[in-house]
């Protein structure tokens, strides 16, 4: 069992409240975690564009997957800005971000929790026939075929988790790394929020 990882760090605030005073910022977790909200509540409270990778890079019109070079084409011109938020990356173009990222915000939040919520707007999606993904509208034949999003949410979790925690085992050592903050619930992400609001607003 991981021991219990300690509260982010406190913010700074000569800057726009981030560690740091970090102006670039890759959000990485599981599949159902939230990363896409909380790159555009993010946005809202430094005023750094949100880069919503499914819409931007990942997907054309009828779920067809962008071809890899289109992918890092995209990914490196958006990453030269100088302020940014991605809400997530590919492993296509990985490499990109993370050389230009100054700090990473893990949701390392529990399978149960992140799994309830991918079904709830899962099917909130379909009922509502909401554009998702530049465009593309989920179904319940999607749900059930070999690419559902809840496959994908078993296939990775192992994954992801694994990744952001070498993302801040090695921030631990290498100072020259992205910062990175690890959250363990969703509790503890709205107050880190909650305190960036407030630094921001001082």
């Amino acid at each position: 069992m991981a021991s219990a990882l300690p509260e982010p760090a406190p913010l700074n605030p000569s800057g726009p409240g981030l560690p740091g005073n970090a102006h670039r910022v890759l959000i990485y977790g599981v599949t159902g975690s939230g990363k896409s909200t909380l790159a555009l509540r993010l946005s809202t409270l430094t005023g750094f564009e949100a880069h919503l990778v499914d819409e931007e890079i990942g997907w054309l019109p009828g779920w067809q997957g962008r071809p890899e070079a289109q992918m890092r084409e995209l990914a490196a011109e958006l990453a030269a800005g100088e302020s940014w938020i991605f809400d997530s990356t590919y492993s296509k173009f990985r490499d990109l971000l993370l050389s230009r990222t100054e700090l990473i915000i893990g949701l390392d939040y529990p399978r149960s929790l992140t799994l309830f919520r991918l079904i709830r707007r899962t099917v909130r999606r379909i009922v509502r026939r909401e554009q998702v993904c530049n465009g593309n509208v989920e179904t319940w034949a999607k749900v059930f075929s070999s690419d559902s999003i809840l496959i994908w949410h078993f296939k990775s979790f192992t994954r992801k988790r694994r990744a952001m925690r070498e993302f801040a085992a090695q921030a631990a050592m290498d100072h020259s790394a992205p910062r990175v903050l690890l959250f363990k619930h969703p509790d503890q992400t709205d107050r880190w929020l909650a305190s960036l609001s407030d630094a921001v607003g001082s």
